[in-house]
């Protein structure tokens, strides 16, 4: 399994420097292949004789011409013009697999980071050394033991992060407390709501932070382009930005910690966050909680202590459907967030309805699981569900 550990760094000015070019050689790079690529296969389609693209021949290709037409990118590591270019292979073969759109150009300022391979740097304690270029200190210790594969420097606002990716065999950490199974309806006015009662309000960072935002904006509007007090106006934005995706992903990494360590089997929507968030009236909120990051923590957090998380069907009714005697209302608009069921009589509070209906199908979906048959009803196949930890793991590549 490969695991990414994201260590913030503290680079002197000379170091600052060549992160910087680097950075944008990496882009450079990715930018001339890609349009190498397309050019390439402009001529492909209209003679079949010629080769094909591939990622392999604009390497080759740009070893052969860089010494003469961009002796600049003799000045840093090797690593970065090589494997951005590898990196948009990658990026074709997901487009090409239906799994990620086309690719496009790098900006500078948005995408500020490149590559390197694990013989050309080494970690010891809190320090990384990259040759050339000498010792960086990380804010803190790598925090997993195994193969180290490669290393990503990137830079957020006015921070420079390393992204170590290693290779690891187990995640050394407690399994779940197993107080049973829960389920978990996300919403707008409430971030989560679980089926034992509990709400956990989100803090809605980007909201709270509006007027604030509002103004920085206006104020990079209207600087001049190119000058100096324009580059720090979008400094100061780019802060603000960054400090609302730590506020909106701290609150994230700790509801989702908290229930993978209590809870084994965890069921949650299909949300189709992309179609919610047409609806002009609620796609900033929507966007501000972050549902699809929720998801993905929690499932790589879940994997690790060998719980499950149970994906309900896109289309299952869990706020119309009565959790008691299974009633399915015909309409509930989203103005009503109590209604009483017409045939057991019980009064539902919406939320905390669709949560118990998740946590139902969950269970039920498990057992099904567990005695070799496949889940029937609304829920999800065995494509969602999480392995156990004594099993072998699928290999992904996870942030911490």
């Amino acid at each position: 399994m490969l695991v990414a550990h994201r260590i913030a760094l503290e680079p002197n000015n000379r170091q600052e420097t060549y992160f910087t070019r680097a950075c944008g050689c990496a882009r450079f790079a990715y930018n001339w292949a890609l349009d190498e690529w397309e050019k390439q296969y402009e001529a492909w389609k209209s003679d079949n004789s010629l080769p094909k693209p591939n990622q392999m021949a604009l390497r080759r290709k740009l070893n052969g011409i860089k010494r003469d037409k961009f002796p600049w990118m003799l000045e840093v590591t090797k690593c970065a013009p090589q494997l951005a270019i590898m990196q948009l292979g990658r990026a074709f073969q997901n487009f090409f697999n239906k799994r990620a759109k086309y690719p496009v150009f790098r900006k500078k300022g948005v995408h500020d980071r490149f590559s390197i391979s694990n013989d050309q740097f080494s970690i010891e304690g809190n320090t990384i050394r990259i040759p050339n270029l000498g010792r960086v200190r990380m804010r803190e210790h790598l925090r997993f033991t195994g193969k180290i594969m490669s290393a990503t420097i990137s830079r957020v606002a006015n921070k420079w992060f390393v992204s170590v990716a290693l290779e690891v065999q187990d995640i050394p950490l407690p399994k779940a407390e197993n107080q049973g199974a829960v389920g978990v309806d996300l919403g707008v006015s409430v971030l989560a709501t679980l089926s034992t009662g509990e709400t956990v309000k989100g803090p809605k960072p980007h909201k709270a932070l509006l007027q604030c935002l509002k103004r920085l904006s206006r104020s990079l509007s209207r600087k001049e382009k190119g000058s100096r007090n324009r580059y720090k106006a979008r400094r100061k934005l780019a802060r603000l930005h960054a400090r609302i995706a730590n506020i909106r992903s701290d609150a994230l990494h700790q509801l989702t910690t908290d229930l993978t360590r209590r809870f084994h089997t965890i069921g949650i929507e299909n949300l189709n966050v992309k179609g919610m968030q047409s609806n002009r009236k609620l796609a900033r909120s929507i966007a501000d909680m972050s549902f699809f990051e929720f998801r993905r923590q929690l499932e790589y957090k879940a994997e690790w202590r060998g719980g499950l998380v149970y994906a309900a069907d896109r289309f299952f009714a869990s706020s119309k459907t009565c959790s008691i005697c299974g009633y399915k209302q015909t309409e509930l608009p989203l103005s009503v967030r109590k209604w009483t069921c017409p045939s057991c009589g019980v009064e539902h509070d919406r939320d905390i309805n669709a949560a118990v209906n998740l946590r139902n199908i969950a269970v039920s979906s498990t057992v099904s699981s567990a005695c070799g048959e496949e889940s029937s009803g609304s829920g999800r196949k065995a494509g969602t569900k999480l392995a156990s930890v004594k099993q072998e793991a699928n290999s992904r590549f996870v942030h911490i």
